[in-house]
């Protein structure tokens, strides 16, 4: 029978068992936007997942949107993440990294020469962002030419290969929660007339070439992709989720991408969000790795593995406050509790310290 604890292949690897643990952006990149050595000292400490997503990463210096998030458009950048995939694959993990662009929901503080977040429309995401160690109010954006939008489509593919480069396995593109790629998908906040706006096949061909720029860079057996069909997360929202997030699957099935990752309902809040979505409908239409993801108690999470609803389950908060979630999980152990006023900044408080269960004993 099938486990949360059977191995699965993706892709060119096997990994020991179906447990990821999500990226969780925790805003501790040092000077230069660059991963340090508690980085990899965090991952490692989380290597026994079956597969770690690293946090959400700027594919440019224009996409970052908080403070202190790390890049990967640096020789510094590469190097830094070089560090965390060696301390991961030392302990026997596999890795992808979280390609990132925030488009609107940024800050002029974050942004190069201070101008102006981009986005597909010029209209602000009524949501926070965290600059100066605080949260602040999102910056007014302007709208992408059309002449702009292939050079951010070829810094998705450089930045794969910069990943890869880096040590990564893989990686995930980020098309949910409300970032570039979810802006443009979404009629809330896409409300352009040419190419890349209108019909359900125009707002998703950004994402699309954005899709096939990292598959021609480092292979669709080592590209995923996160989406978010319902969730308000920074302030979008879709008229026909179904139909929309439909069509997507069914085009990133054709591109043969090894996962697909889905944030279901509300992200960090109900997953009943969005009522009626039909979350089977998208599964029937791929054919690949099944990743699911917001709030998974171990029971949920077993039955969806074991009755074959997907393939791996994503944890991202219990992974933050237990190193050891997997072990956890199999012997079924009460789980630490996150410290809240830890997630963001600051230094190994609240990121390595958390006891393990052997320690907790002793």
């Amino acid at each position: 029978m099938t486990d949360l604890f059977s191995p699965i292949n993706l892709g060119p690897y096997q990994l020991s068992n179906r447990i990821a643990m999500a990226p969780l952006t925790r805003n501790r990149a040092g000077p230069g936007n660059v991963p340090g050595d508690l980085a990899a000292e965090y991952y490692a400490q989380r290597a026994d997942a079956g597969l770690i997503i690293a946090e959400a990463t700027q594919i440019l210096p224009e996409g970052q949107g908080y403070q202190d998030t790390p890049g990967i458009h640096s020789p510094e950048q590469i190097a830094g993440w070089r560090k965390v995939t060696d301390a991961v694959h030392a302990k026997g993990g596999r890795i992808f990294l979280q390609l990132w662009h925030v488009g609107r929901v940024s800050h002029t503080s974050l942004q190069p020469g201070g101008k102006a977040p981009v986005a597909p429309s010029a209209i602000a995401a009524k949501t926070k962002t965290f600059v100066n160690n605080t949260f602040a109010e999102t910056s007014e954006p302007r709208a992408l030419e059309q002449a702009e939008i292939p050079a951010i489509v070829a810094a998705y593919g450089q930045a794969a290969k910069n990943a890869i480069a880096a040590g990564f396995d893989g990686v995930e593109l980020h098309a949910a929660n409300g970032y570039l790629l979810d802006q443009f998908l979404r009629d809330s906040s896409n409300k352009r007339t040419d190419i890349y706006g209108g019909s359900i096949e125009n707002r998703a061909r950004f994402t699309l070439e954005a899709a096939r720029a990292v598959i021609a860079a480092i292979g669709a057996e080592r590209t995923g992709i996160r989406i978010s069909p319902v969730t308000p997360a920074n302030d979008v929202s879709d008229s026909n989720p179904q139909a929309l997030f439909e069509y997507l699957v069914q085009q990133l099935n054709a591109l043969n991408l090894v996962y697909i990752h889905v944030i279901e309902g509300s992200t960090g809040g109900p997953r009943d969000f969005g009522g009626d979505f039909d979350y089977a409908a998208l599964r029937k239409h791929y054919s690949g790795v099944w990743i699911v993801n917001n709030g998974y108690d171990p029971a949920l999470a077993r039955q969806v593995v074991s009755s074959r609803a997907a393939d791996l389950v994503a944890f991202g908060r219990p992974f933050i406050s237990n190193p050891d979630l997997v072990e956890r999980l199999r012997v079924g152990a009460p789980l630490n509790e996150v410290d809240r006023a830890t997630l963001y900044g600051g230094g190994a408080k609240g990121y390595t310290d958390y006891p393990r269960l052997d320690q907790a004993a002793e």
